[in-house]
């Protein structure tokens, strides 16, 4: 230490010792007595005691643990498929070593040799003629290459490496007997290979139907529903779960830290996703590894191959011819058409989305109509991405299982569209052809419920309903007016109706688009032929209210108390005489007439609910038609393993060692737990998830003790917000559209794929002596 440190060290010292001397001098008379009385002896006396516990007891058991560790590591899991090739000849077990006791196995290669089965992994003999590089398969399953684990069927144990895999395996076993020197006890974990070809993974995660990049609601529609009180209850809701579940895992007894096994689950899911097509790559290119004899062909084999190869050769010219020339014509027209398509739907689509100002309603939230038409653009606009996204598959492994989901939206949207337009055209067949009967049919349903049954309610209501003493001059007053419209009403639909044959043809031919159409045609049809209910239910409803309202006031006033606007409850007020007698003559006056209005209301709001039922319905239709997971039902029904919801592991059986035979090879065999790994298969709740969501937010909408508040104090009841009931449909496509530039770009990007080596014809070598045949060849004539 520096002498001038030293020195400010010993001033300071000196300063403290001054400033508290009082604790110094306590301190001082502590030693002493300590020393007096035997307390440091006893100190002394119990560190010694327990050195020498410490080294009697925990030391050597902390050494004969170590011990033991080296010898037996524990508890080994072995992932072993259940398709591998079973024979009694000798092999060397090829797969992901994870760590010294977790092995994955891919294969068993036969009559090889371990070791150079090892450098060939290693120098990525195995995948010289893949079609892809072999670097995005080491990378998704953690290891820089892959690695023998042991071996199988092996005439004696001596020269094996203690970390690996002993397997004995014949055709007549059903499991395989696994042991190593470094494990105590063996999982053998059992698991069925899926097929990429065909689509098939396993996932930890359910797969996702719908896309992920977003909640429920595209852009513009997220953005008007933040505003509404029940997306704002829902956001409370989640946000007070999450918090308790976060203070729950605060709050845990124990807390169990994920161990290395748990943490390389992922990757072991990647290691069974991939094994099938590792699996054909090893077995296909064993031979590299050996020598190779080839014999010599035949005369007639010789004669085969040079037919086919002619054949071949001017199949290959035609291709050629095709794909050179002419394809790239056809593509490129093709492109123009279709961004000429794009084009008008992004004209389309900007007139449909078009809002006056920022939260005011657009014309697909009004209409029915326009909100299928944005729907079926939106779609058309999405396919060329998600085909791009698809043809990219084929430039990469098909084990990446990215894009499947992808692949189950796409081909569920054009399967849903395809059964749109089918239904629709023989739908639209039948109304064409029934026009006239439909516009008849129609005419009586509107005259009959909207006009009729109307007018027949309202005089009944105009005199003595169910026996209610009603105030006859206020309800021959409403009745007359009502009446009135009504009447009215009847004659406009009177005029327009010579139209209404041509307006269910026009419906009827907007069924060749698909039936939603005309089911969202008739949605609007039906908004339109009944506004003059909804006028009433608007009417009735704000005359209740104010009457309510004004009631509530006036009774306050009886009480000496008044509402504080300003602060929003009741403040005491002393009221004049003239005041409380004017207040009471008008509350009589308005009590003995809320009867009289309240039936009037409760006639045109039962009409609304039932008008708001039938629209609700409508709507749930062109869900159906256009969210219906019918791929992936017709997926989970015929192949579950394309659709996976999660992993479960099985215990199937336990095998304990017993006493060796004198002519297994097998010794020192461990206990050993068979487990089944199950692939789950996606739930059918989660399938119908957003149909139950949907369902929820009518029920929470419709059946919820505010909008009964509603009814009873005349407040106005609107519909569901069309925007919140169509979230299902916008699940399947993405929350930002695609402009048409991206798409320009997407559609005349070159993918990478792979193609196979070009048909060479082989060079036949020219005879000798001009062509001509040799002397002596074959027969000559005498």
């Amino acid at each position: 230490m520096h002498p001038f440190s030293t020195l400010t060290l010993g001033i300071f010292v000196a300063g403290y010792i001054t400033a508290r001397w009082d604790l110094v001098t306590r301190l001082y008379e502590l030693a002493i007595f300590a020393v007096e009385y035997g307390v440091v002896l006893r100190v002394a006396r119990g560190i010694v005691v327990l050195t020498a516990f410490f080294l009697a007891i925990f030391v050597p058991v902390a050494l004969l643990a170590r011990r033991e560790t080296t010898l037996h590591d524990g508890l080994m899991r072995v992932f072993w498929p259940t398709d591998i090739r079973k024979s009694d000849r000798t092999g060397v077990v090829v797969g992901w070593r994870n760590s010294t006791l977790d092995v994955f196995v891919v294969t068993i290669l036969e009559d090889v040799d371990a070791h150079n089965v090892e450098f060939h992994l290693r120098s990525g003999t195995f995948f010289r003629s893949s079609p892809h590089s072999p670097s995005r398969i080491y990378e998704l399953c953690g290891h820089s290459s892959m690695h023998v684990l042991g071996v199988s069927n092996a005439a004696t144990q001596d020269a094996i490496d203690p970390s690996w895999v002993c397997a004995k395996a014949s055709t007549s076993s059903r499991y395989p007997r696994i042991s190593c020197a470094k494990a105590s006890s063996i999982q053998l974990i059992l698991y069925d290979r899926p097929r990429p070809k065909g689509m098939q993974y396993i996932s930890l995660n359910p797969i996702a139907l719908a896309l992920g990049d977003k909640g429920t609601l595209p852009e513009d529609v997220a953005s008007s529903e933040d505003d509404s009180e029940e997306a704002k209850h829902e956001k409370a809701i989640k946000e007070n779960r999450r918090m308790l579940v976060e203070k729950l895992k605060q709050h845990s007894i124990v807390r169990r830290v994920a161990s290395a096994r748990d943490k390389a689950l992922p990757k072991i899911v990647n290691q069974v996703n991939w094994s099938w097509e590792l699996e054909q790559a090893l077995q296909q290119n064993v031979g590299r590894l050996g020598p190779r004899p080839k014999r010599g062909l035949s005369v007639s084999e010789r004669v085969v191959e040079s037919a086919t190869t002619m054949r071949n050769y001017v199949l290959v010219q035609l291709w050629t011819l095709f794909s050179v020339y002419l394809f790239p014509i056809v593509q490129k027209a093709f492109v123009l058409v279709l961004l000429f398509h794009r084009m008008v739907a992004e004209i389309f689509l900007i007139i449909l989305e078009f809002r006056a100002k920022p939260g005011y309603a657009a014309l697909k939230d009004i209409s029915a109509t326009a909100q299928q038409i944005e729907i079926r653009l939106q779609q058309f606009c999405y396919w060329p991405m998600q085909y791009v996204t698809l043809r990219q598959r084929k430039a990469n492994w098909a084990s990446v299982t990215t894009s499947h989901p992808d692949y189950i939206r796409f081909y569920n949207s054009l399967w849903l569209v395809a059964n749109d337009v089918i239904i629709g055209m023989a739908v639209g067949s039948y109304i064409i052809e029934h026009k006239d009967w439909v516009a008849d049919q129609i005419r009586d349903l509107l005259r009959t419920y909207t006009v009729e049954a109307l007018q027949r309610g309202i005089s009944w209501l105009m005199g003595w309903p169910a026996g209610l003493k009603l105030n006859g001059e206020l309800a021959a007053f409403l009745g007359d007016l009502f009446l009135w419209v009504i009447d009215y009403w009847s004659s406009c639909i009177e005029t327009l109706s010579p139209m209404l044959p041509h307006i269910i043809w026009f419906i009827g031919f907007s069924s060749f688009a698909g039936a939603s159409m005309p089911i969202a045609m008739f949605s609007d049809l039906l908004s339109v032929l009944t506004l003059h209910i909804y006028s009433f239910y608007l009417a009735s409803a704000r005359i209740y209210h104010w009457q309510l309202t004004i009631l509530r006031s006036l009774f306050h006033l009886f009480r000496g108390k008044k509402h504080n606007v300003l602060r929003n409850r009741i403040d005491s007020c002393d009221y004049d005489l003239d005041q409380l007698l004017v207040g009471t003559i008008l509350f009589t006056l308005l009590f003995f007439l809320l009867p009289t209005v309240m039936v009037f209301y409760l006639n045109f709001a039962i009409a609304r609910m039932i008008i708001i039922s039938l629209k609700a319905g409508f709507d749930t239709l062109l869900s159906c038609l256009n969210h219906f997971p019918l791929f992936a039902l017709m997926l989970r029904l015929k192949d579950p393993s394309r659709l996976p919801g999660g992993i479960h592991f099985e215990l199937r059986d336990t095998h304990y060692p017993t006493t060796p035979d004198a002519n297994d090879n097998l010794l020192n065999e461990p206990p050993t737990s068979i487990i089944y790994l199950k692939n789950i298969p996606l739930p059918f709740r989660d399938m119908f998830h957003q149909y139950f969501q949907m369902a929820h937010r009518i029920r929470k909408h419709y059946l919820s003790p505010r909008v009964l508040l509603c009814l009873v104090t005349g407040q106005f009841v609107p519909p569901i917000n069309r925007k919140n009931l169509y979230s299902l449909q916008y699940s399947m496509l993405p929350a930002r559209r695609a402009t048409v530039w991206e798409m320009w770009r997407a559609v005349n990007t070159e993918i990478d794929i792979p193609q196979k080596k070009p048909f060479q014809m082989p060079n036949i070598p020219q005879l000798q002596n001009g062509g001509k045949r040799p002397t002596g060849f074959g027969r000559t004539r005498s």
